[in-house]
């Protein structure tokens, strides 16, 4: 079977299995290896920028080439079409964009009434201006190069067969073990990491976090009229909430708790906005 046929019969697996290949590839080189993956590096500074690269370039790399593949200009126009059109009343782009920053708030705000760990970042930052637009950059950054694979190629493609809730999970569990590998390099090279509990406190989180947001993010692409645009506003509101509000140092049981409560309180309303109204079962746009 020729590469071009084999692509365009399978070309969500196809997709996920080329961002791993860039991202975790490039990881993996750029750190020295497996065996650089789990200890700290002296050249973290250094070596950050690349790594954070070859991160973005999976998902958005392998999305290009294969709405190329599969779909030739007709694809990319309909990618433009998608980003630059809005379909929707303002109201879903205001819960695409404050969602995650009033639910994360709302969180750690409740649990800080438990621990002084889980109070916010951001009120512990030395320079607050400086982290809050280290997140903000970090969140466009993401919501943007990410969002062109995950929803301007997966998403679509997947909609066709399969309504939200099938298509969020489908997405959703591959996306959190992308972040695995990115996550214990970023822990462990900068020294925040150290023993099991924190490891497994990483390990965790990527399914405790992502899983339901992915859900919540195709049912706004879904209410959206299928933007591409709400879908990297979500995102980038999701980045930047955790790199703003995420206590310093976060590991362990603090890490795990936080991550419980995130995904009781997403998957509720899940519960109630995306299964008890009948969402999750809609298999097109």
């Amino acid at each position: 079977m020729k590469i071009s046929v084999f692509v365009k019969r399978y070309p969500v697996p196809v997709y996920f299995t080329l961002t791993f290949i860039i991202s975790w590839g490039g990881i993996l080189f750029i750190a020295g290896g497996p065996g650089s993956i789990l200890r700290v590096s002296t050249q973290f500074d250094t070596l950050l920028p690349a790594v954070i690269l070859a991160i973005l370039a999976g998902p958005s790399v392998s999305g290009i080439l294969l709405t190329a593949l599969v779909d030739g200009k007709k694809g990319f126009r309909e990618i433009k079409s998608r980003l630059l059109t809005w379909r929707a009343g303002i109201r879903w782009y205001a819960i695409a964009l404050l969602a995650a920053p009033l639910l994360m708030m709302a969180i750690y705000a409740a649990l800080s009434l438990l621990s002084p760990a889980f109070s916010p970042g951001l009120f512990a930052a030395e320079s607050k201006l400086s982290h809050l637009l280290m997140g903000l950059v970090t969140g466009l950054m993401a919501g943007f190069f990410e969002e062109l694979g995950w929803t301007g190629f997966a998403t679509p493609r997947l909609r066709q067969r399969y309504n939200i809730l099938q298509t969020g999970l489908i997405i959703g569990l591959p996306w959190a073990v992308w972040h695995i590998l990115p996550a214990l390099w970023l822990g462990y090279a900068s020294g925040t990491l150290s023993g099991a509990l924190s490891t497994a406190s990483y390990l965790m989180d990527p399914f405790l976090f992502l899983v339901g947001s992915r859900v919540l993010i195709v049912w706004v692409y879904n209410r959206t009229g299928g933007s591409l645009f709400a879908a990297m506003l979500m995102h980038m509101s999701l980045t930047s909430s955790a790199r703003i509000l995420t206590p310093m140092g976060i590991v362990g049981i603090p890490l795990m708790l936080f991550g419980i409560t995130w995904a009781a309180v997403v998957w509720g309303i899940v519960a109630v906005f995306v299964l008890a109204k009948g969402d999750a079962n809609a298999k097109n746009l």
